[in-house]
């Protein structure tokens, strides 16, 4: 399991060129254009992890395996999506079927490419972008509640749950707020996804400043990080024209790149990063000659839980795990080493999966 993430923005704030760098592919086609983006492109990365590479130096692994994340690239929004302006409601679709979704605020004045709005303000970029996926929600949720009305009053209680949360959602849109703000009690938090309500998505800003502000950021970016604490939402700074230099790049130039610029990694890592602690994901690992695997799951999932991430028979049989945290089979060189030295642990159904867990599930078939 990895995860997805929709990359949205006004046009021309440079999602696409994001999108190209991240992805190493050209399949977006970046132009100084509105709406250049015709379909949502999709690509899968490698989540880069030095944790992995360690414990596949350690276990002599011949094939390292990491876990992915998916990044969708959607259209330019604009004031008056919600309603069909610009490609309208077809993208606010898209939307739905991501995990989070990275605004990318252009934080960087540049003549010769054309802001949709004439000026560069970040801040009220993202202010548009949220009011249109709030509006498109009010929409969806009015006709909703239009359609369970009758199974209400038949007493349908998964059709009474729904409404109670719809109008819940409701109430805070109305009120300037998106849905992600209604707290919800833990019996209602599947009903409550199943919703698919755009402002419930978690929201990680994205500041793409120009290449002499990527170490340090600028007053555009320092602005969305003001907002976006006042928010209690994540914001990372980005310069896409340095990802996409990068990209083309071996790893070792690229490294000399960065450390050139000031920085100490790359912008994926980063944002990566960024998403896992706002999705609250986390990494446990698999070892062996054959292979060094790296899984990706929520915390606080329970070791059957994180078994059924390799396969479901894995799940349902589970009988234990065999547990070496990593910085253990890092000091003991290894599976063996950890043995002996008393590290490897034998946890059962109740356990919690700790970031970076090496496990081996033992189960029935």
């Amino acid at each position: 399991m990895g995860f997805r993430m929709g990359i949205v923005g006004l046009p021309n704030v440079g999602k696409s060129t994001l999108f190209n760098a991240l992805t190493r592919t050209a399949a977006a086609q970046a132009a100084n254009f509105p709406f250049c983006t015709i379909e949502p492109n999709v690509g899968e990365v490698a989540v880069p992890d030095a944790r992995l590479d360690k414990l596949a130096e350690i276990a002599g692994s011949k094939q390292i395996i990491p876990t992915r994340m998916t990044f969708v690239d959607i259209a330019g929004l604009v004031k008056g999506a919600s309603k069909g302006e610009g490609l309208g409601n077809q993208f606010l679709h898209n939307i739905r079927e991501v995990d989070a979704i990275a605004h990318v605020l252009r934080c960087f004045e540049d003549g010769d490419v054309t802001h949709v709005e004439g000026r560069v303000d970040p801040v009220a970029d993202a202010e548009t972008i949220e009011t249109e996926l709030m509006l498109a929600d009010l929409e969806s949720i009015e006709k909703r509640l239009q359609n369970l009305s009758r199974k209400v009053r038949g007493g349908d209680k998964e059709a009474v749950q729904q409404e109670r949360l719809l109008k819940a959602a409701q109430a805070a849109l109305e009120d300037g707020k998106p849905a992600r703000t209604v707290e919800i009690e833990d019996e209602d938090a599947r009903a409550w996804k199943n919703l698919q309500l755009l402002t419930t998505k978690p929201v990680l800003y994205v500041c793409n400043v120009s290449e002499e502000d990527a170490a340090t950021g600028n007053e555009h970016s320092r602005k969305v990080a003001e907002m976006a604490a006042a928010q209690g939402n994540a914001h990372v700074v980005i310069s896409a024209k340095i990802e996409e230099e990068i990209s083309q790049l071996d790893p070792d130039e690229a490294q000399m790149f960065l450390e050139e610029l000031g920085l100490h990694e790359a912008g994926l890592d980063r944002l990566i990063r960024a998403g896992y602690e706002l999705l609250q994901l986390e990494t446990y690992f698999t070892v062996g000659p054959k292979e060094a695997r790296a899984w990706t799951i929520k915390k606080g999932t329970t070791a059957p839980k994180a078994a059924g991430v390799i396969h479901g028979d894995f799940e349902k049989g589970f009988i234990r795990a065999e547990t070496i945290s990593y910085d253990d089979f890092v000091a003991c060189g290894g599976e063996q080493g950890a043995k002996e030295a008393g590290k490897m642990r034998s946890e059962g159904k109740s356990y919690i999966v700790q970031d970076g867990d090496v496990m081996h599930f033992l189960f029935n078939t």
